[in-house]
């Protein structure tokens, strides 16, 4: 799986590929913050540089060529001695660099050997460059939270239809009718949840699409898949809506307070780290 993305570093785009899970950093896009001529090929002769290299290979690469690696470290420095970085790459099978050939061509770095490059460039600007690259994880971190809280709580909107279905539907009841019951409960756990229902949520943002569940925190998905398998719960036990509705709104401020007071705390160990 590859998946491309920009960074904005000040006032620098930084390209990143993804590719397996892994990130790679553009070197090339890197060198425009520095003053001067300064090209990738500079910094791979450099005798720290390729001891740098030699060692990461070493740690993350079981396939590296150790005899090939060798030779270009006994003729780096020589000036007669010219070797492109993608031939670099496949004569030592290395995986920390990929030598993009595009148009202009670009080489990309993994992550861990992009930040030692961006100290040669600019010291300050790698600080820039590491807090927008955990910015951006810390996001992702949190995208896949969302993403995972709403598939869960869609498997449990099927056991919960499932108690509707088997308890609070009679039978002849026409599509229209069923439907109407469905959105009722639906709309029970909205309005406790959310302190509106589909429709009132609709009516307030007339400019946002998607439903209501489209826009919840990752804490009020949580909560919301719990209440779906408690309601389901207590419908099964034909508890009536007025206790069913006391019960859950109980469960949600208890739930939804622990759930904050959590993520308030992880906050506050963030901030004075």
């Amino acid at each position: 799986m590859t998946k491309n993305i920009i960074l904005q570093v000040q006032w620098m785009k930084i390209g990143i590929i993804e590719i397996n899970w892994t990130e790679y950093i553009c070197l090339t896009d890197m060198i425009k913050a520095k003053d001067g001529d300064f090209f990738v090929s500079d910094w791979l002769r450099n005798r720290n540089t390729i001891e740098f290299l030699w060692i990461w290979e070493e740690i993350n690469n079981t396939k590296f060529n150790y005899g090939e690696f060798a030779t270009i470290k006994s003729n780096a420095w020589l000036n007669s001695y010219k070797l492109s970085t993608k031939d670099r790459i496949e004569k030592t099978q290395a995986i920390g660099l990929i030598a993009k050939t595009w148009r202009y061509g670009w080489t990309y770095a993994h992550k861990d050997i992009a930040f030692e490059f961006w100290m040669r460039i600019s010291p300050r600007f790698k600080i820039y460059l590491i807090k927008e690259f955990q910015r951006l994880k810390e996001q992702e971190q949190k995208s896949l939270g969302w993403s995972v809280s709403r598939e869960i709580a869609k498997i449990n909107y099927r056991i919960h239809t499932d108690a509707i279905k088997n308890n609070l539907i009679p039978k002849q009841l026409s599509i229209s009718e069923i439907n109407r019951i469905y959105s009722s409960e639906a709309d029970l756990l909205n309005k406790i949840l959310f302190w509106e229902t589909a429709n009132e949520r609709k009516k307030n943002n007339l400019t946002k699409e998607g439903n209501i569940r489209d826009y919840a925190t990752i804490e009020q998905l949580i909560v919301l898949s719990n209440l779906e398998s408690i309601n389901a719960l207590l419908i099964n036990n034909w508890l009536s809506q007025y206790k069913r509705i006391q019960e859950l709104s109980k469960t949600a401020i208890f739930q939804m307070k622990s759930l904050i007071q959590k993520q308030n705390l992880e906050t506050s160990k963030k901030l004075s780290s």
